[in-house]
């Protein structure tokens, strides 16, 4: 039997402009201002939709000198989702920016690595350097979803829907997992957190923010191993993303893009 081909849509509701020093680790600080938006992703076809991540709350954005350009579900609307109904959704990991929306989701079951509810609820939260970008109310929430029945977990590489697999992708986080999809150009893979720029899988520039370098570094090369090649990997927060591909429709220009139709020539 024929595997389902999906669309799979990349929605912009944020953004912020930092400095290679602040972004890439040894990155230069005085180097010149370097851009990060923030996405939410959608995967659908006629059985099911679903969502890869739900961003930040527009307090938590703002309280990090985030800017809130629009909330995530009001961004998936744009495209006929409504997140009231949405069933699934998989986060790629507990970071602020990846998790912050949990109560915006009311029937939804959420997908996560046993390795990152382990990872945010362990030993490595005494260290205030660790948990910088977890926020405490959030990893309840996920607890609170665990005790009623609505977080179904992961160990590894699996595939979750037929042609939607998650892969455990630690570096950044513990349990940070990418998704790879089956659409009508072939297999792509929504990297998240596993690669935040084209260029670390270009070059290998590694983000400065990570709880093992060596797993990051080799995480690039593994993204790289399950597609055919680089055109069918995105990157998790590089803008080049909305220069790359093409909105689904002329007004979504600049918010909204295509990730299952070809990149621009």
């Amino acid at each position: 039997m024929p595997l389902p081909e999906y669309e799979v849509f990349a929605i912009k509701y944020g953004d912020r402009v930092g400095t290679r020093g602040t972004i890439f680790a040894n990155g230069d600080p005085h180097e010149a201002p370097l851009p990060m938006d923030y996405f939410v992703w959608v995967i659908r076809n006629s059985q099911r939709t679903v969502v890869l991540d739900i961003g930040f709350s527009q307090a938590e954005g703002e309280r990090r000198g985030r800017n809130f350009l629009r909330c995530p579900t009001d961004g998936m609307k744009l495209i006929g989702v409504d997140a009231d109904a949405v069933e699934g959704v998989i986060i790629s990991h507990m970071h602020y920016d990846h998790v912050g929306n949990l109560d915006l989701f009311p029937k939804a079951k959420f997908h996560i690595q046993d390795e990152e509810m382990s990872f945010v609820t362990g030993r490595a939260m005494t260290h205030l350097s660790m948990r910088g970008s977890f926020v405490l109310s959030e990893v309840v929430q996920m607890l609170t979803a665990v005790y009623g029945d609505r977080v179904i977990f992961h160990d590894g590489d699996e595939e979750i829907f037929p042609g939607v697999w998650v892969h455990h992708m630690p570096g950044h986080t513990r349990g940070l997992q990418s998704v790879r999809v089956h659409t009508k150009r072939g297999w792509i893979i929504l990297a998240s957190d596993a690669a935040h720029y084209y260029e670390s899988l270009t070059d290998g520039t590694p983000f400065l923010l990570h709880e093992n370098m060596f797993q990051m570094l080799e995480g690039f090369r593994r993204l790289r191993k399950l597609v055919s090649s680089g055109e069918h990997i995105v990157p998790g927060h590089d803008p080049d993303v909305l220069r790359r591909y093409g909105p689904p429709s002329p007004d979504l220009d600049g918010i909204v893009v295509r990730l299952d139709e070809p990149p621009k020539a």
